[in-house]
């Protein structure tokens, strides 16, 4: 098995961990949706097994089976084996990649701009101007490029960000900010919530020169060499201050950023991982929380918890810790039975139809709570959820859980204006 495991380079033997007893078919988004047993997690494997080995042909089928899976890693939370679903999920794509398949034009196109701070920025002031000019609507002939179109917010202008926020606070207490891409251009004001937030518990924020995508599209896509040259490069922005902890505001990102010893073999993989942490899991830790007196909100908030946020990095207590220190509050967690929204990085434009059909079940279980508020902590999920409380006709605000926070800090905070350093 070794020898054939590295003639093949997909790791067969976590794959042979799989007893297949389907266990995971009642958690899997997909499965439920089809109820075809190609498109659940042992299903999935076993097709894998079966083209590693030479026993299955690469049809149109068979990765149709494997690109309609989420990675949303449901199936590892509950499987007795332990089986590493994700990785062998991101292994197979590569396999694929490599006997040429490929994603469709557009997924590529963005995969490609996100990758290049040059395009994201031209992509950023195209979308902003197109905005401003009341264009967006009108611009895209295309029903799925329209549909996408709808997903974005009101944008901000592209802006450079300082490298460094201060706080007026004694003592020097720092942390790295990761912007992320997609974050960065349609939720500025959410790295904002979080500069104040930071500063207010007396962190000075630190945004280093030369981060980019965490890599987790092309990670996913099974694109390994585009995935480990964006951890090289993060990993050298980051890498001024090995004992500064990085933190992130999206657990699409940081799910990827605490696996970048398994893309890259750079020494430093191991420590970056380690000092990257969920903001609300780095805030629900820290003492000085205990001496700021949040403002009351007496409203309806539903929290959605993202697959990332509870499969892989298993924070999603730590939101609703946070959220409970607002006075008045009234907090309805949805189950997780309400599974995946289907936004899953770059499947909401590969798989719009089973995307679409995911969020309108999270729309209705929103609908059926009647919030004031719904919050969620990952850019991707907020963007389609978004578009799904459209379609519903639900007039209803969609924050990040470090918005809500940073909205409800008293009047007499240090943090009431965000300084450069």
């Amino acid at each position: 098995m070794p020898m054939l495991e590295e003639s093949t380079g997909f790791p067969l033997a976590d794959a042979d961990k799989c007893v297949k007893c389907a266990l995971c078919l009642p958690h899997c988004p997909t499965y439920r949706d089809s109820r075809d047993e190609g498109d659940s997690p042992r299903g999935r494997i076993a097709l894998m097994q079966g083209f590693a080995t030479g026993a299955l042909e690469i049809t149109p089928a068979l990765t149709g089976h494997l690109d309609r899976c989420l990675a949303c890693r449901a199936c590892e939370a509950v499987c007795p084996a332990e089986v590493p679903y994700g990785r062998l999920i991101d292994a197979a794509r590569s396999q694929l990649i490599r006997h040429g398949h490929r994603e469709s034009m557009l997924v590529r196109l963005f995969a490609v701009c996100m990758r290049h701070p040059v395009l994201l920025y031209l992509m950023h002031l195209k979308l902003w101007c197109m905005q401003q000019l009341g264009l967006l609507k009108l611009a895209f002939m295309s029903r799925r490029l329209r549909r996408l179109a709808r997903m974005l917010p009101p944008l901000a202008a592209p802006r450079s960000w300082p490298l460094a926020y201060g706080t007026s606070q004694a003592g020097k207490r720092e942390v790295q900010l990761f912007l992320g891409c997609v974050a960065r251009i349609t939720q500025p004001q959410v790295m904002h919530a979080t500069i104040r937030m930071l500063n207010a518990l007396g962190y000075s924020v630190r945004i280093p020169e030369g981060q980019t995508c965490c890599g987790a599209l092309d990670q996913h896509a099974g694109r390994t060499a585009q995935a480990s040259a964006l951890a090289m490069r993060n990993l050298d922005a980051f890498s001024i201050d090995t004992a500064m902890p990085v933190l992130h505001t999206a657990s699409g990102c940081g799910a990827t950023l605490g696996e970048y010893p398994s893309l890259v073999s750079d020494p430093r993989s191991a420590g970056f991982s380690a000092r990257s942490r969920d903001i609300c899991a780095f805030l629900a830790g820290q003492e000085q929380l205990e001496r700021i007196k949040f403002k009351p909100l007496p409203a309806s908030v539903v929290l959605h918890s993202p697959c990332t946020l509870i499969n892989v990095l298993k924070t999603d207590k730590a939101v609703a810790e946070l959220l409970r220190r607002i006075p008045e509050l009234r907090l309805v967690i949805l189950p997780y039975s309400t599974g995946c929204c289907g936004a899953a990085g770059s499947y909401v434009m590969s798989e719009p139809e089973i995307a679409d059909r995911l969020a309108d079940g999270i729309a209705a279980a929103v609908k059926k709570a009647h919030p004031d508020i719904l919050v969620t902590s990952n850019v991707g999920c907020s963007l389609h959820l978004r578009a799904a409380l459209q379609r519903h006709g639900l007039d209803i605000p969609l924050l990040h859980p470090l918005e809500l926070l940073a909205q409800q800090l008293p009047d007499d905070s240090d943090a009431g204006a965000i300084i450069p350093a």
